[in-house]
């Protein structure tokens, strides 16, 4: 969320809603192919459980690797963007390297917790966030000039694509939730599309107040920040110094980030601990707290200002082909090479699913091309 306004910035307003908008669609489209999938598996399964029934050994494997592609560029986003907020608040200046490494040492312990104090914590976290964004939105809301919001490039559209198939990624708990829903296929799907309808609300909201304060073009605008790898709260000291908007901002800034942090590293914990078959006692778990953050903190303190990189590639390759791409190869060969009869989830039959795939490779392709041209 913190990243939207600044990737996008090169498109405008207009273009990153109706990209949102399709990639929602998208996505959701996705979660109901998970959901058909779920039914043909084991209740316990999980994505590689999924690729490996109905792709075999390859499915299985490409969804491990893309599995730890996706969550490690997720975990070094976090460390670069928390350790940006951590030298944002001391008062003294400190080498732009040292704000992941401070992060890391002050909040790695968080990997040690069981599962149901982080529980306990995120609940904690979560309501932070939910505050300090409606307090952003009322304070924000002054602020905003509706003719910052004119600006459009639709020839940049495409370059929405990865951050939003990131910011509409929750796929792998549709296992869990419809275990929670009692495998009560008509609630689950209820709950997929209106659950996933709420960020998309938060989203446009989020886009219309940032895009409306911070110009997208001049200097300390969201494309210099866009340049600096700064998230879209950072130049709001530019515009408005010395408002509680930017204090708040923080704040919010300070919960997206740890709760996203949170959330990616113990689902890594335990992704790796399952797969590699660690035991979670404290030896186990200092273990894989050092296979989970030791690289990508080396990242992060080689490159701090990798933020929204990290983020690009993570929508742009691993959301785009775990979350995106493999779900219509599983239910395609659930459906016409294997024979699993269950009541679709999606509508359209091979029509769909091939356009959903198009949909999916001309992302990969056109992040391909933008990638290849930067190192041109």
């Amino acid at each position: 969320m913190l990243a939207l306004p600044v990737l996008t910035s090169l498109a405008g307003f207009a273009p990153s809603i109706f990209i949102y908008v399709l990639c929602w669609l998208f996505m959701a489209s996705t979660g109901l192919l998970f959901l058909e999938i779920s039914q043909w598996v084991k209740h316990d399964s999980n994505i590689i459980s999924m690729a490996d029934s109905t792709l075999g050994h390859a499915g299985k494997y490409s969804a491990w690797c893309l599995y730890l592609f996706l969550f490690y560029c997720l975990t070094i986003a976090y460390i670069v963007g928390c350790g940006n907020i951590v030298q944002q608040i001391l008062p003294f200046n400190l080498p732009d390297w040292m704000g992941p490494l401070l992060f890391v040492l002050i909040f790695a312990p968080l990997i040690l917790i069981p599962t149901a104090t982080a529980g306990h914590l995120n609940i904690i976290l979560v309501g932070g966030l939910a505050i300090s964004f409606v307090a952003f939105v009322i304070l924000g809301i002054p602020h905003v000039n509706t003719k910052l919001l004119n600006y459009s490039d639709w020839s940049k559209s495409a370059t929405v694509l990865p951050i939003a198939f990131t910011s509409f990624a929750y796929q792998g708990i549709i296992p869990t939730l419809n275990s929670y829903m009692h495998h009560d296929v008509t609630r689950t799907r209820q709950a997929i599309i209106i659950g996933s309808s709420i960020p998309l609300l938060a989203y446009v909201i989020w886009q219309w107040l940032i895009m409306g304060i911070i110009p997208t073009e001049g200097p300390g605008g969201l494309m210099e920040a866009l340049k600096q790898g700064d998230n879209a709260v950072h130049p709001l000291k530019n515009f408005i110094p010395g408002s509680a908007v930017y204090v708040i901002g923080q704040f919010f800034a300070f919960f997206a980030l740890i709760t996203s942090f949170l959330g990616v590293a113990l689902g890594l914990r335990d992704f790796l601990a399952d797969g590699l078959r660690i035991e979670k006692t404290m030896q186990g778990k200092i273990i894989l707290a050092l296979m989970i953050l030791v690289l990508p903190l080396v990242i992060a303190v080689l490159y701090p200002h990798i933020f929204l990189s990290a983020l690009d590639y993570a929508g742009g390759f691993g959301c785009a082909l775990l979350l995106g791409l493999l779900p219509i190869l599983m239910v395609w060969s659930g459906r016409y090479r294997l024979g699993l009869k269950k009541e679709p989830q999606l509508l359209g039959g091979r029509l769909i699913l091939i356009l959903l795939a198009c949909f999916v490779l001309f992302e990969v392709a056109s992040e391909l091309t933008r990638q290849f041209s930067k190192i041109g």
